[in-house]
């Protein structure tokens, strides 16, 4: 195996702990942070860049190679999607929503380094499924045991479906992309 594989391999991981600690810590400066930016439109212009930030991670990780015109379609599809599912949801749950995304789309690529994509698609996505879940189920257990915050199962559900989400977007793209290109190819 080549170096700059390991590298790779070593920043998608340090990638996905950063992120992963960034989400465990607002468990203990989120709220205070919070209550510094009270201010509505400080608060809109944080979400919206975050949320800007996942649909570029999600569009990065998912083509790879220069989309064909139906990539494009669903990829509009899909930030449809997310904007949608965004407006139905508190604040709270949004940030649930960019930052289990994020997580996501780091644990799906990092796990498809670490696998031969050529041995299997789905694998990688079940793993990096599972990998998520368990994470945000942890965070919250954390909160269990935080005096100034609250554990809720409900908040367990909106980070599976973020998860879920991103990994489906990513396969999805991914799958087009390759159907696309084996096609320009013939």
């Amino acid at each position: 195996m080549d170096t700059n594989t390991n590298i790779r391999k070593r920043y998608l991981w340090l990638a996905v702990l950063i992120v992963y600690l960034t989400i465990l810590s607002t468990l203990f400066i989120g709220q205070p942070l919070a209550n510094e930016l009270r201010d509505q439109n400080v608060q809109a212009v944080f979400f919206l860049f975050g949320m800007f930030m996942v649909g570029i991670a999600v569009l990065l990780h998912g083509l790879i190679s220069k989309p064909s015109k139906i990539e494009y379609a669903v990829l509009f599809g899909i930030i449809g999607v997310y904007v949608m599912f965004f407006f139905r949801l508190g604040a709270p749950e949004r940030s649930h929503l960019i930052e289990y995304s994020a997580l996501a789309i780091l644990l799906h690529k990092a796990i498809r380094r670490e696998i031969a994509p050529e041995r299997s698609i789905w694998l990688p996505a079940i793993l990096a499924w599972l990998s998520g879940i368990f994470l945000g189920t942890l965070d919250e257990g954390i909160q269990y045991f935080l005096p100034e915050r609250v554990f809720d199962p409900v908040d367990i559900v909106f980070n599976s479906m973020a998860i879920s989400m991103a990994i489906i977007a990513t396969m999805l793209l991914n799958w087009l992309n390759k159907k696309f290109t084996k096609r320009k190819v013939n």
